[in-house]
């Protein structure tokens, strides 16, 4: 089975208030998923919208075709950086705590990133940017980036 997911993050101030936008469609299911967060950044609500839309999968080995305007998230990928950013304990490296809890959710699908440009009218990455921006600018309804807030996503630890 074939899963299309979309992503979107954002961040009003960078850092400030964020929010993440997630499309996901397969044959005729579709659902949407956002958080809003009350301090974080705007890469680690991409990477962070890429990880909820990989925890709602209910069966391992799909193929995932995750379709994002964030270069940040699919050149690291793409281009393999994470996985040597794992082998040196992300040394240096910010959001080590999302790219850590992305590699342990990789290896269960088949997945291939597709990038595109944001804010060019592609559909679902619109809708996506509607979603993130409407979570980050409901400050009623934020949770905590904990790893942002805290520091633990930019420690490097050995793990």
């Amino acid at each position: 089975m074939r899963v299309e997911i979309f992503t979107d993050g954002s961040a009003r101030g960078n850092p400030g208030a964020g929010g993440y936008g997630v499309v996901m469609k397969a044959g005729t299911h579709y659902k949407e998923l956002s958080a809003g967060y009350r301090k974080t950044t705007n890469n680690r609500m991409e990477l962070l919208a890429v990880i909820k839309a990989l925890e709602e999968m209910k069966k391992e080995g799909l193929h995932l075709i995750i379709t994002t305007d964030s270069k940040y998230v699919c050149e690291s990928v793409q281009k393999g950086w994470v996985f040597r950013w794992r082998m040196t304990g992300f040394k240096g490296k910010k959001n080590a705590d999302l790219w850590r809890q992305f590699l342990t959710l990789y290896p269960k699908f088949k997945i291939e990133f597709r990038w595109v440009k944001g804010h060019a009218g592609h559909l679902e990455n619109e809708r996506c940017d509607q979603l993130a921006t409407l979570a980050a600018d409901q400050p009623d309804k934020h949770l905590i980036d904990e790893g942002y807030e805290s520091g633990l996503g930019n420690q490097n630890l050995m793990l």
